[in-house]
């Protein structure tokens, strides 16, 4: 904005808050409309921010009931963090009354929104916040930039933020997504960017729970089919039920049609009739279309009795040698020994936590999870330790706990400890000492009874080396270290696959060969995490029934060298089926075949041509 414009502005807002009126177009008319909004609620443009945070207990509970949407916006955070970082910048994903769900983006500019509560757990809709761009989408049901003096609070003038809302299938307001940065810096891509990434949410919301209903997607371009872009209808029978922003405006209707209008209304002929692939609707538009039909419903024989569904595995999936590790980790925790886990990224770190804590006396007990590269450096320490009233601006009247005192009798597990300030790396150090807690502001320390677990993906011992983490700490935290393999380095990847697609994948049937051991070759260099990750996309996007074909499976798979096999020095552990699985993998080829394995190729013939003599 440029300074006349800004100067424009400042006047416009001196004008408006000593209730006089303003020329028409100096102000954005939804600006005008919330500042109106916020002014008959009461709220002064001067006052202080009194937004209060959640305790983090409360902001757990408010991001599991939120989990769907949640799980349906990670890739746009993912996606949309790199251009954060970029731009100075941080995304932020909302609930639909304005409750800060997740943020992604640059550490240092998340740290300054932090001090005007742009942060996890607090409420930003107008009522709470005044004019902002997420509030305000949710007002006016419509994307909006706010820029600088738009905002209503005078503190929030520092923030460029556009938004968002995203609505369900059924019309109704899931969430918004922002993008929110310094007022002082350009932003001219970020409202364009917030809108695609929306798209492709409430595009991503029908690939579920719609199998028994007809769906009708359809384009002007036939290319665009299958694309975000598309637009999609949904038919309970002939009754509109659902539909996403684009196909009601091909059609020309709005929300207020869903569950009122009919096929026959909407599309021309008595049925969905598509003639070369075309559809023609009522409003003489003709569409390149496909229409997805109800399932059938399956078939009931009686008189049979039915056989018992083959046990699935519980669980994690651990090595003969990680398994040795737990029964001691067990030990430890009984004895109230800290613990270190080590491992990359995604190698299950959390999952073997949890695992452990629900082996040892603990059990049942608080198990309470924080990830301390995830939290701004500035409120690490309160959602620690816990603070009393007016300990900082923002901070609950009545204080709060913090998860150390949460963790009461059971285990807290600290994640990326490596990335925990150096600072605050000496008050954890005296709590693990004294086994006590002092909330910030200068409360009662309080006796606390907890085991710590801690986690990290990083070489703490270089860090020591380096300086960047203390050697105290180091000693009190790794008194017993489990270092988890990475996925890559276990021999049983196949069987691996097999049971987690038996936990992922109810409804479906076991993988058909030919993905499974492309799958089980793969290096997974997302170990646990990614594998998860690529099997639930792979149940999602097929019926049960359907047949998986391997080009079903991301190009980053399909086209990668198969990884090496992880095996034991005793050849007497490399199976017959490893070996022909290497061999099939390699088309052939026994020295590719063998060089996988580890083992010579005159080694992989001689096994093999023993092995047909046996058995002819």
């Amino acid at each position: 904005m440029s300074i006349t414009a800004e100067a424009t502005l400042a006047a416009a807002r001196e004008k408006f808050f000593s209730g006089r009126d303003l020329p028409e177009g100096v102000v954005s008319a939804p600006i005008l409309r919330s500042w109106q909004r916020c002014a008959d609620q009461g709220l002064d443009a001067g006052d202080a921010i009194r937004a209060e945070a959640m305790t983090s207990t409360e902001l757990r509970e408010l991001q599991q009931h939120n989990e769907t949407l949640r799980l349906l916006s990670r890739p746009e955070l993912v996606s949309l963090r790199t251009e954060a970082k970029l731009t100075d910048s941080v995304v932020i994903l909302t609930d639909a009354k304005g409750l800060v769900l997740d943020t992604a983006g640059s550490p240092e500019f998340a740290g300054q929104a932090a001090r005007v509560a742009l942060r996890p757990g607090v409420a930003w809709s107008e009522m709470s916040t005044g004019t902002n761009a997420i509030g305000t989408a949710m007002a006016e049901r419509r994307a909006i930039e706010v820029h600088g003096g738009e905002h209503f609070f005078e503190p929030h003038g520092i923030l460029h933020c556009a938004a968002s809302p995203i609505f369900d299938p059924y019309g109704k307001l899931a969430g918004v997504l922002d993008m929110s940065g310094h007022a002082s810096l350009q932003h001219t891509h970020a409202m364009g960017l917030v809108r695609l990434a929306v798209e492709q949410i409430e595009h991503r919301f029908f690939a579920r729970d719609f199998n028994e209903m007809t769906v009708v997607r359809f384009h002007r371009s036939a290319d665009l089919l299958g694309t975000a872009r598309e637009g999609i209808l949904v038919f309970d029978g002939e009754r509109l039920i659902a539909g996403n922003r684009r196909a009601l405006t091909l059609v020309g209707l709005d929300r207020k049609a869903l569950r009122k209008s009919t096929r026959e209304e909407i599309f021309e002929g008595a049925g969905l009739m598509i003639e070369r692939g075309e559809l023609r609707a009522r409003n003489g538009e003709r569409y390149f279309a496909a229409v997805s039909q109800p399932a059938p419903a399956p078939l009931r024989v009686t008189g049979t009795i039915p056989r018992s569904p083959k046990p699935v595995k519980s669980g994690p999936f651990l090595s003969a040698e990680t398994r040795a590790d737990l029964a001691k980790a067990v030990r430890l925790v009984n004895a109230e020994i800290p613990l270190l886990i080590a491992g990359e990224t995604g190698a299950g770190k959390e999952v073997f936590a949890r695992h452990l804590a629900g082996l040892t006396v603990r059990a049942g007990k608080p198990f309470i999870a924080i990830n301390c590269a995830a939290l701004p450096e500035s409120l690490i320490e309160a959602e620690l330790f816990g603070y009393e009233a007016g300990a900082f601006t923002g901070a609950r009247k009545s204080g709060a706990k913090g998860l150390v005192q949460q963790a009461e009798g059971g285990i807290l597990f600290l994640d990326e400890i490596g990335d925990m300030p150096l600072l605050l790396q000496s008050r954890l150090l005296r709590v693990l000492q004294d086994k006590e807690v002092a909330p910030l502001g200068g409360g009662t320390p309080h006796k606390a009874d907890f085991v710590p677990i801690c986690a990290t993906n990083r070489d703490l011992k270089a860090m020591v080396d380096a300086g960047t983490f203390r050697a105290d700490l180091y000693f009190r935290i790794a008194q017993y270290t489990v270092t988890l393999p990475s996925l890559a380095e276990l021999p049983e990847r196949q069987q691996i696959v097999e049971t987690l697609w038996a936990q992922l994948a109810t409804a479906h049937g076991p993988l058909p060969h030919v993905v499974l051991d492309r799958l089980s070759a793969h290096h997974w260099p997302g170990n646990f995490r990614e594998l998860a990750g690529t099997l639930r996309a792979l149940a999602a996007l097929h019926d049960p029934g359907e047949i998986i074909a391997l080009t079903a499976l991301p190009s980053t798979i399909v086209d990668a060298a198969p990884a090496p096999f992880a095996i034991d020095a005793d050849l007497g552990t490399l199976t017959e089926s490893a070996m022909r699985r290497a061999v099939d993998l390699h088309k052939g080829n026994l020295s590719a075949a063998a060089r996988a394995l580890g083992i010579d190729r005159s080694t992989l013939y001689r096994r093999l041509l023993w092995k047909e003599k046996l058995d002819g």
